[in-house]
């Protein structure tokens, strides 16, 4: 792992952007992101052990951008199974949702079935990454389990972190690793001692009311936490499922492989009926085709019907709405330059540009004529301009 770790510039503009929400239920204190129209039934994350509601920050920039609310959640301080169904239904009832989609990794794929078995009715459909359906290899591991409570922060944390295989690692795996190995840093010991308590108390999966499929299995062919016998087992309860093989991801697919992930949960949700609401995201124009219609507001990489016709990137330029503005993913030091010759391109495909980057662009047309055609320098040019126009150029050089 790297000596020191930097947020990634996309997690910095999430954290601006969208707030993060924090409210005692009973003795229970909830951390979540809630992001997204709320008119849409949600999809809610469960993380890992090691993972916390941040973990899930590129699935709540892409999915809320084509028009899917995402509520992402911390595992409270519950230290048995049932306590956790009876803490995540109250914590439903807080917040006013009544029908849910899971996707939950590893712990809380786990605690995702767990909760579809005992609420069948509030449970529309899963998403299944890295999970298991029952504790005895976990529990087997942790003979000392009984006194976990009691154990010192950092035993716990280096216990958490040795389940994570080691390196060599490609750049991608290794920058999730750093990433949740951070998150991993702002847990307290109460937080760790719960979440492995919940992996060793003896519990099981049962049947489960919900078709086959409605559920997708979404697994990584690289090693990683969970063994792969306890992920073949997971398959063989569900064989109707629908299956999402990543060639390589890691233990955390949904940073180190976001495209791949988003487009499988886009594709579960619009496959189980949830339909996206694109023409309530900030920056999307209304009544445009690829949004707020029954195919679930499906983006890039999605199938379409014949006919349809593809919408504008969801990861446009924002508009002024109630809700803050999620950017694109990478959130490198280009996106001005990048979003000028975007539009640039748009405008000349049948759309308008604002008359001061129009006149702009055709002086650096002009400008590319004089030198090449009439070998006159640049330099000479540009005496005769001012510098806000020079300026105007350099936007499209």
């Amino acid at each position: 792992m790297k000596g020191g770790f930097s947020a990634p510039g996309d997690y910095i503009y999430f954290k601006s952007q969208v707030p993060l929400h924090k409210i005692p239920i009973g003795t229970k204190q909830w951390r979540y992101y809630d992001f997204g129209p709320k008119v849409v039934p949600p999809l809610i994350c469960l993380p890992g052990t090691a993972g916390t509601a941040d973990v899930y920050y590129k699935q709540i920039m892409a999915l809320s951008m084509k028009g899917y609310r995402v509520i992402s959640v911390d595992i409270p301080r519950v230290w048995n199974n049932q306590e956790w169904v009876q803490a995540f239904e109250k914590f439903l009832d807080v917040i006013d949702v009544h029908h849910i989609h899971l996707y939950g990794t590893s712990l809380g794929g786990f605690l995702a079935l767990l909760f579809a078995q005992h609420r069948p009715r509030r449970v529309k459909s899963l998403v299944l990454s890295n999970a298991f359906l029952d504790t005895k290899y976990f529990s087997a591991a942790m003979p000392w389990a009984p006194v976990v409570s009691w154990t010192p922060s950092f035993l716990l944390k280096r216990y958490v972190l040795t389940g994570i295989p080691n390196g060599p690692h490609e750049p991608f795996i290794a920058d999730s690793v750093d990433f949740v190995v951070a998150q991993v840093e702002t847990l307290t010991r109460e937080d760790l001692a719960s979440r492995l308590t919940l992996t060793s108390d003896a519990a099981s999966v049962g049947p489960l009311l919900l078709s086959n499929s409605l559920i997708t299995i979404m697994d990584t062919n690289d090693k990683g936490a969970t063994p792969r016998e306890l992920k073949d087992e997971v398959s063989e309860r569900f064989p109707e499922a629908r299956r999402a093989l990543i060639k390589s991801g890691g233990d955390f697919p949904f940073l180190s492989r976001p495209d791949e992930v988003n487009l499988h949960l886009n594709l579960h949700l619009r496959r189980v009926g949830v339909e996206a609401r694109e023409d309530l995201v900030p920056g999307v124009p209304k009544g445009d085709d690829s949004g707020g219609n029954g195919d679930g507001g499906g983006g890039s990489g999605g199938p379409k019907d014949d006919g349809e016709e593809e919408g504008p990137s969801p990861d446009g330029p924002s508009g002024d709405v109630a809700q803050p503005v999620i950017g694109p993913e990478s959130n490198d030091s280009g996106d001005v330059d990048i979003q000028v010759v975007g539009g640039t391109t748009a405008a000349m495909s049948g759309g308008s540009l604002p008359p001061v980057i129009l006149e702009a662009y055709l002086k650096q047309l002009m400008v590319g004529c004089l030198v090449v055609y009439c070998r006159i320098p640049v330099s000479l040019l540009t005496l005769y301009m001012s510098d806000q126009d020079y300026s105007k150029i350099h936007l499209f050089v």
